[in-house]
């Protein structure tokens, strides 16, 4: 059953509705305002000043912004409690410190600035159209995955750093939990930039690893694999999963981490029962991914529902982070059954073990 996070019940008042609203209505310039106090080193600044703060004449010495510039930012930041002013000293608050300090909000913000921000003023026709009319921005894809080798340099560190500070922070937890089935052959798919597989090469000396991905994928991840020096017993296999049948049959698992969110409903049953058409007697379907309804806090909940609008406008038209509940519907629809379910992996992954019903 979904925790609710209050989303059940309305128990704001009337006054604090009126004054939230208002923030979402100003929202992406206040956001705006906030990458100019963090880009224009005047948080850093102020972080070093401490608790007692820094004048206005003070904070200009550490900024190229003139004193109009400077002037107007802060009283942004006050009105969006990132700034407390005392006498004529300004000073963080705690949000302050986190926009400034917390690595997930830097990363959040960061791929919400350069993968996202320009995109999503075509989320409407996004939304309508259920293809990711946002990626225009960048180029004449269809969908971001094959284009991900060739977006702007920024772009793409910021759209890695994203994907994988999320993931990274669950592989080591799980990595027993798949080494319990013993496998002698792992079909890493979707296997992004190889991280996983050199993971699993690291932990068990024998462990053979296939990356199926799509061929630009494939690309960039032998390109880390081979400086590694970990090829011997990586290999690959260029693969589209939503055209290609049949897949291969010789892995003791199959492992997805954070790859069927990139397809619809549709789409995802359909990879999975290929999958099982194609898995040998015995082997075991692994899934990590990430669910709103399984998160310990609601901002968990806030930051994936809001992230699957990147799905929409950029990614595919179609996907998103799923509720557990739907989710595992899918499962049951494609022919498989959860053997192991493991939450609050990391900072809020799922893994579901899965075997293919006889």
């Amino acid at each position: 059953m979904a925790v609710s996070y209050g989303y059940d019940e309305d128990n704001t008042s009337a006054l604090d509705a009126i004054t939230e609203a208002q923030r979402i209505a100003f929202a992406p310039m206040i956001f705006q305002a906030t990458m100019s106090l963090r880009n224009n080193n005047i948080l850093d600044f102020l972080d070093q000043c401490g608790a007692q703060g820094a004048s206005l004449e003070a904070i200009m010495t550490s900024t190229p912004l003139s004193a109009y510039s400077t002037e107007l930012l802060l009283d942004v930041g006050l009105s969006s409690r990132i700034l407390v002013k005392r006498g004529d000293n300004y000073t963080l608050t705690k949000m302050g410190h986190y926009l400034l300090h917390d690595r997930m909000t830097r990363i959040n913000m960061d791929f919400t600035q350069d993968v996202c921000y320009q995109a999503m003023f075509h989320l409407d026709e996004a939304l309508v159209k259920n293809t990711p009319s946002g990626l225009k921005v960048f180029g004449d894809w269809s969908t971001i995955y094959p284009a991900l080798s060739k977006l702007p340099p920024k772009v793409r560190d910021s759209w890695f750093a994203f994907d994988h500070f999320y993931s990274d922070a669950a592989y080591d937890k799980v990595l027993p939990h798949i080494f319990q089935l013993k496998p002698k052959h792992i079909y890493d798919i979707g296997g992004n930039t190889g991280k996983w597989a050199m993971r699993c090469y690291d932990y068990d000396p024998e462990v053979k690893v296939t990356l199926l991905d799509l061929p630009e994928q494939i690309d960039l991840a032998m390109e880390n694999i081979n400086k590694s020096g970990k090829s011997d017993r990586i290999y690959t296999l260029p693969v589209d999963m939503l055209t290609v049948t049949p897949l291969p049959q010789e892995a003791d698992v199959w492992w997805m981490s954070q790859f069927l969110d990139c397809f619809s409903e549709t789409q995802i049953v359909a990879i999975l029962r290929n999958i099982a058409f194609s898995m040998k007697a015995g082997a075991r379907v692994c899934i990590l991914d990430l669910f709103w309804d399984k998160q310990q806090w609601e901002a968990g909940a806030f930051s994936l529902n809001v992230s699957s609008l990147y799905f929409t406008c950029l990614a595919n038209g179609n996907s998103r982070f799923y509720s557990a509940d739907r989710f595992l519907a899918l499962l049951e629809e494609a022919g498989f059954v959860v053997e192991h379910q493991i939450d609050r992996i990391g900072i809020g992954h799922t893994l579901l073990i899965c075997k293919k019903v006889t």
